[in-house]
């Protein structure tokens, strides 16, 4: 009996011995409510993205994740740990924003998100983020409503709607004379939401909006709106939407009865890709763009873009620059929490996310990332561009 209980003792002290000290060398940060990723030696750290790859927008998607593909060459190695991009194609809306969210919570080694890219999808998702304590930073979801709802993990680098919106109702009134303005959307969470701040501000500064039209987006034929708009004889007509659909009223304004009037759009109509599909008919549109000048950091990432992927910065979306410098700056943060224990490399939720809500003077190529209490992170406002010349140029100021 007692040579039993002996033995006993020993595997006791051995099974102490084999587990005390991993507990012991968890980092104290892992305590805390969410707890830490656990990244194991040969594994990688996994920052996500997610937006549309597949269907009428994909453009944007593939866009932004190969500028995010770059920015993980660039900053992706952590303590000896790799980076790699989650990419998933969320569609661009809710349902798929929150079943992307799903997925990706539930991979252990998943830590930040860089995205989503279209507001509705990034709506959805917030929340399931929210629980899962995973950090965003979005260079593309711009409805301003986003940084109301309390969220302590939505960031986002891309200006909002409201201050692209007010910019856009001065220009036309101020700058362009125009007293007479037409509002046309797509009826998304962006195109609409963008459209209604134009039409108030537009309005308080005593301009007046003769006509409102909504399109269905993917037709390929909105000449009866555009004869609504045009009965009304506007000086102008701002579009709040994407480039598909933008290309096709561009297209028609001159049949429709429309030649002439200006066509002002958002930041979702910017990059060449509308002006291949509007040629010559382009001449003198608007949009506001993220888009800086021509600096050095800018040209040393458009010349690798266009060695990466055989296609220039800016031709399928204008957040190329954005996306490059939202995984810089998630990585960044990483960098600044992730602790190394023996063979595993952890990083703390709770103080990731406190890390990206703190960030301060990050320098992206885009420009400087500052982060306010709301998750406001973007230091640098709309740009405004007009084609000339089949190109976009920057606007007089």
């Amino acid at each position: 009996m007692k040579r039993a209980l002996v033995f006993l003792m020993l595997v006791a002290a051995l099974m102490l011995a084999a587990c005390g000290p991993a507990a012991a060398t968890e980092p104290e940060t892992c305590k805390a409510e969410l707890g830490c990723a656990k990244i194991a030696k040969g594994q990688t750290i996994k920052v996500g993205y997610a937006g549309p790859m597949t269907g009428d927008y994909s453009q944007f998607g593939i866009d932004m994740s190969n500028a995010m593909k770059l920015a993980v060459t660039e900053f992706g190695e952590v303590q000896g740990w790799k980076v790699e991009m989650a990419v998933e194609d969320d569609g661009g809306g809710a349902e798929g924003g929150a079943s992307v969210a799903n997925k990706l919570v539930a991979d252990t080694t998943y830590v930040a998100m860089a995205g989503h890219a279209f507001s509705g999808a990034t709506a959805a998702a917030m929340p399931i983020y929210e629980k899962a304590g995973i950090p965003m930073m979005s260079p593309s979801a711009t409805n301003p409503d986003l940084t109301s709802k309390g969220s302590k993990v939505f960031n986002r680098n891309a200006f909002t709607d409201t201050e692209q919106g007010i910019g856009a109702a001065k220009y036309l009134f101020e700058k362009l004379g125009i007293k007479k303005l037409a509002i046309m959307h797509d009826g998304s969470d962006y195109g609409q939401g963008l459209a209604n701040v134009v039409k108030d501000n537009f309005t308080k500064l005593g301009g007046e909006i003769v006509a409102s039209e909504a399109v269905t987006p993917g037709e390929s034929d909105y000449s009866a709106p555009l004869a609504a708009v045009a009965s009304k004889a506007p000086e102008a007509l701002y579009f709040g939407g994407y480039n598909a659909e933008a290309s096709v009223l561009v297209n028609e304004m001159a049949q429709a009865g429309l030649k002439g009037v200006v066509f002002f759009g958002g930041d979702g109509i910017y990059g060449k890709d509308f002006l291949s599909k509007v040629g010559a008919n382009g001449e003198g549109v608007y949009s506001a763009t993220l888009v800086p000048p021509g600096t050095d950091p800018i040209k040393k990432f458009n010349a690798a873009y266009l060695a990466a992927y055989g296609t220039e910065a800016g031709v399928l979306s204008a957040y190329t620059w954005n996306s490059y410098d939202a995984v810089g700056a998630l990585i960044s943060a990483i960098k600044t929490v992730a602790v190394v224990q023996g063979d595993t490399l952890y990083i703390p939720r709770g103080a990731l996310v406190a890390a990206v809500r703190a960030m301060k003077d990050y320098q992206g190529i885009a420009g400087v990332i500052t982060c306010k209490d709301n998750g406001e992170c973007n230091a640098s406002g709309p740009v405004f561009y007009i084609v000339k010349n089949g190109e976009w140029i920057a606007a007089d100021k």
